[in-house]
């Protein structure tokens, strides 16, 4: 049962990483409240890999893969 529920957890914040990452595309004044609740959600997640790989020089960000890449271990070394 604690299983199911980690796994379902894991699922929700891997599901609004990528949401961040297609609203990051978006105008700011879209969808505004949707995309704060998101950003505010996702952010303590994203900072210390933000800190860790800066930005690439075309503006690439490469800390939601890394984001998603630990959060797909840290899941499959608990379940």
């Amino acid at each position: 049962m604690i299983q199911i529920i980690i796994f379902y957890i894991f699922q929700i914040i891997k599901f609004l990483i990528i949401a961040r990452v297609f609203l990051s595309w978006v105008p700011i004044n879209v969808n505004y409240k949707v995309k704060k609740f998101i950003y505010d959600l996702t952010e303590p997640l994203m900072s210390p890999f933000k800190n860790l790989v800066p930005a690439h020089k075309m503006g690439v960000d490469f800390s939601p893969m890394l984001v998603l890449l630990s959060l797909q271990i840290l899941q499959s070394l608990l379940t």
